[in-house]
């Protein structure tokens, strides 16, 4: 019998075919390599997008914003201006020419301690002297309640402390029997109704060595000459440097408790010559300021 090809003769073995289809198998997936994994794309997360505030509500914090500074500010104010420094202005000439109209001036509220006249609206609160009762200095200019109207507060030089016996003799100042020196300096100058005016000027020094500047415009004036003042226990006499011009404690002030003492004034910071223009009037500022006063010390 002829075979040919087609022949199931000439198949080869079920085995055969069977090895010879895996090794290829084999031999395809070998060389290829293990396949890569396919890359997995991550996930995109969106940025979060910024709260966005409407027109109102933004308006509404920034007041909000600035009633917290203002309130902040204000705290801060009272506090420095109860405890630590209050401003004042000089209305009068009665410390002339150590003060003048015009002056505006730092008190020190710590200096002798705190007493209920140191504190806004303190006038309404009872009595508790002064804490702690430091005593102040002779010479010092001091701000302090008028005894007979603690509602008004006058500035004045210190000159007699507890138990100091005080008397003028001819315009000349005694304490403790003593003479206070008095110098004559240069005239004091001033403008009254556009002329130029001019007033006795002197320097005095106090025993403790403490030195400023008196006016005498009067001649033999009715408070040249005084009884001597006997200054009680915890109380102090006080006087203007311009001596025929204030009110003063050989007057209406009288002695002046220690309680009264609001504070010690330090510094001038700001001066303008009301003849020229008023405080407000900024405009007239640069004709008006008295430039070499600001930020000076008080003698």
């Amino acid at each position: 019998m002829n075979q040919t090809p087609d022949s199931p003769e000439f198949l080869p073995p079920p085995d055969a075919l069977a090895s010879a289809s895996l090794d290829d198998t084999t031999a395809i997936d070998t060389a290829a390599g293990p396949m890569p994994p396919s890359p997995v794309a991550e996930e995109e997360v969106p940025p979060a997008e910024p709260e966005r505030k409407t027109p109102a509500t933004a308006h509404g914090e920034s007041w909000l914003e600035l009633g917290v500074t203002l309130f902040y500010a204000l705290l801060v104010a009272l506090v420095v201006r109860t405890f630590f420094f209050q401003p004042y202005n000089i209305p009068s000439g009665s410390m002339e020419g150590t003060l003048k109209v015009g002056d505006y001036l730092f008190v020190e509220k710590f200096s002798y301690g705190y007493s209920k006249f140191s504190f806004p609206w303190g006038r309404l609160l009872p009595s508790f002297g002064r804490v702690p009762g430091v005593s102040p200095t002779r010479g010092d200019v001091i701000v302090f309640a008028l005894p007979v109207d603690p509602s008004t507060d006058f500035i004045k030089r210190l000159i007699g402390l507890p138990g100091d016996r005080i008397q003028m003799l001819d315009g000349v100042l005694y304490i403790n029997d003593v003479a206070v020196p008095k110098v004559p300096v240069a005239d004091y100058v001033e403008n009254v109704d556009g002329y130029e005016h001019h007033v006795a000027q002197y320097r005095e020094t106090l025993p403790n060595g403490k030195s400023y500047l008196v006016l005498d415009r009067v001649a033999e004036g009715p408070a040249d000459t005084t009884p001597v003042y006997t200054v009680p226990p915890g109380h102090y006499f006080m006087m203007g440097d311009n001596r025929d011009d204030s009110d003063d404690s050989r007057g209406i002030v009288g002695y002046v408790p220690a309680e009264n003492l609001v504070g010690k004034a330090e510094l001038k910071f700001f001066s303008i010559d009301d003849s020229k223009a008023q405080w407000w009037q900024f405009w007239k500022w640069p004709w008006a300021i008295r430039y070499g006063r600001l930020f000076t010390f008080i003698d």
